[in-house]
């Protein structure tokens, strides 16, 4: 384990690495927090973008991307996004997010469920995520079956104007991130893959990076804690969850994943 840690530090994660030896059916929950280490910001927005009370047009930023104002003003919507994917170009995983994908390929049955709409689960190799906000690189026709995934908007701002609405190839039609916007139902098809894993079973629940403000993100390590399963809060604050889990891991991500997973050996 690292010599940096400090001792308090080294006893949380020696505490989680003996309640997790030996399991390999986790459910990992992640937030902004974990994308920290990759340079993105952690505060309010989707994405975790925008923390003044308004944005430039005085709009609160939870209304400039809202469904309502998506589907009565795309321009404005679009504005905001392309914000929000501007942040997230470059990013890279980092030891948080390449820590769990090990993890992934080593036990039997390793799930994500993620907030975040950055990809970097997925760039940093997971494949069993469940991203339930969506991801900002998938993007889909708001009106016929056209999809496309992209690394960055560069191929699209290079077709169009930055104010500009982009346009479905296919047919014409306004296009838009695969991310759900504020006042927008959850995509079926995640809720129905967290129900079925969930029915399944995990043998521990590790949140990393997360408030805990979605009552669809705390469930899973509530009922955890209610069955007696182990839970672990990856977390330099105090989230929703904390007062509820097992070990308190109050380091960053990265600096957690590295220090847990050499723990484990």
């Amino acid at each position: 384990m690292s010599a940096t840690l400090e001792p308090h530090h080294r006893k949380q994660v020696e505490d989680a690495a003996a309640r997790l030896r030996g399991l390999d059916n986790l459910l990992f929950v992640t937030g902004a927090g974990i994308s920290a280490d990759s340079g993105l910001p952690t505060y309010r927005g989707v994405g975790g973008l925008y923390d003044d009370a308004e944005t430039e047009d005085g709009y609160p930023i939870e209304v400039c991307l809202s469904g309502p104002m998506f589907r009565r003003e795309p321009s404005r919507t679009w504005r905001y996004i392309r914000e929000i994917e501007q942040a997230c170009r470059g990013a890279q995983p980092n030891a948080g997010h390449r820590r769990i994908a090990e993890l992934e390929r080593r036990l039997g049955r390793v799930w994500i469920l993620t907030q975040n709409v950055d990809g970097l689960h997925h760039a940093a190799g997971s494949e069993q995520i469940i991203a339930i906000h969506g991801d900002i690189h998938e993007l889909r026709c708001t009106s016929c079956r056209w999809r496309d995934r992209v690394a960055d908007f560069a191929e699209l701002d290079t077709r169009i104007d930055a104010d500009t609405v982009p346009s479905c190839p296919r047919c014409d039609a306004v296009i838009r991130p695969d991310v759900v916007l504020f006042e927008e139902l959850l995509p079926g098809p995640a809720i129905a893959d967290l129900e079925r894993e969930q029915r399944r079973g995990f043998d521990a629940v590790i949140s990393i990076g997360t408030s805990g403000l979605f009552p669809y993100i705390v469930r899973p390590v509530l009922e955890a804690h209610v069955a007696s399963k182990p839970t672990i809060d990856i977390n330099p604050g105090v989230s929703a969850v904390s007062p509820f889990v097992d070990v308190h891991i109050q380091l960053g991500a990265a600096a957690a994943m590295d220090a847990l997973l050499d723990a484990l050996g």
